[in-house]
């Protein structure tokens, strides 16, 4: 992604503990902790650039002595960390995450410093190899093909400033903007890199650009209604086929990822006959069981999504833009309400219950 990093592998290391003292029986200080801790405005780029050996090591403990029988545990080391990490090992299984500011993960331990049960003997700190794997965190994920329109969209409809060009892959790194209303409600947007056909097997940007999608609460789906044809050699897609990969692709990636509250836009309504073929998608739209055939069997969803809201909106003229950012925040509220309820029903059974 150019610049944009979102995996970094780290080597981390507990401090080792401090000399016993056996003729007195001193117990040497325990090792420092090597601790991840999430802060906003932190960037894995700015952990490479400012650690470029990227080791982390915490301090040693101190030795027992006849002034201090009972030794000082050594320096912890904290390494600042962004929102939405996950810490997974060697082998990819993950083993921490890190969602909200404040957050600590235990990457490392201290070794036990020296005492009779180790025959005053020190232990080495406890020592491995880690990746720090950042997906973004936002209210609304923007998804669709290349050149679909979706940086112009998150400029049309907050303050981010995304590059772009009338070519396909022009987004190489995910962009986060924030939609700001008059009540001064924010909803923060995530443009992310556009998929292909493909992407759930690692095609072009694949996972890279699936698992961001995994930490929005919500999916925008956003499609050129003329169509899409990424090459020469790829074939054209409709507007509706273009939806129907789309839901692929996020089926064959998570299956989960389908059950997210979607909106669909159709953007490039300014184009000649925009109107005809968004009468055409409607109807496809609202049986679309009866058009499956259109897509060769394998290319078609179990499941196909099911849209709370379908506006037509043109980033050239600003057609149903404000519709969309109206319909973006009616939607964020009545999931968080419905959470809201859930909890509120929750609680009440757990008092129920526990009476």
């Amino acid at each position: 992604y150019s610049n944009f990093i979102d995996d970094l592998r780290v080597y981390v290391r507990g401090g080792t503990g401090g000399m016993g003292y056996p003729n007195l029986g001193g117990e040497g200080g325990r090792g420092g902790d090597v601790w991840f801790v999430a802060r906003e405005r932190t960037t894995l780029k700015s952990i490479r650039e400012k650690y470029p050996q990227k080791r982390f090591i915490a301090g040693t403990g101190a030795n027992s002595s006849v002034k201090a029988l009972k030794g000082e545990k050594g320096k912890d080391c904290e390494v600042h960390v962004p929102l939405g990490i996950s810490v997974l090992d060697d082998d990819g299984k993950q083993i921490g995450e890190l969602n909200a500011a404040g957050e600590r993960f235990l990457a490392a331990r201290g070794g036990l410093g020296g005492s009779l049960a180790t025959n005053f003997l020190p232990c080495k700190g406890q020592r491995r190899t880690v990746h720090l794997d950042l997906k973004l965190i936002a209210d609304v994920g923007l998804v669709g093909f290349p050149n679909a329109g979706k940086s112009s969209l998150l400029s049309k409809i907050s303050h981010a400033k995304p590059e772009i060009a009338n070519y396909a892959f022009t987004t190489i790194q995910p962009e986060l903007g924030k939609i700001m209303y008059p009540d001064y409600k924010q909803i923060s947007v995530a443009d992310l890199p556009g998929l292909i056909e493909g992407a759930h097997a690692n095609k072009g940007m694949g996972h890279k650009f699936l698992k961001h999608v995994e930490r929005t609460k919500q999916l925008l789906l956003v499609v050129d209604i003329s169509g899409f044809q990424l090459s020469i050699k790829t074939p054209f897609r409709t507007a509706f086929e273009t939806i129907l990969l789309l839901t692929k692709e996020l089926e064959l990636y998570k299956e989960e990822l389908l059950t997210k509250p979607a909106l669909l836009a159709i953007n490039k309504m300014d184009l000649p006959c925009a109107k005809d073929n968004l009468d055409e998608l409607m109807t496809q739209l609202e049986n679309p069981q009866d058009f499956l055939h259109l897509l060769e069997e394998e290319m078609i969803p179990a499941n196909t999504l099911e849209f709370r809201e379908v506006i037509p909106i043109s980033t050239y003229t600003g057609e149903g833009i404000e519709e969309l950012k109206t319909c973006v925040r009616k939607s964020i509220d009545e999931e968080a309400e419905q959470m809201n309820e859930d909890y509120r029903k929750k609680k009440l059974l757990l008092l129920q219950t526990s009476k």
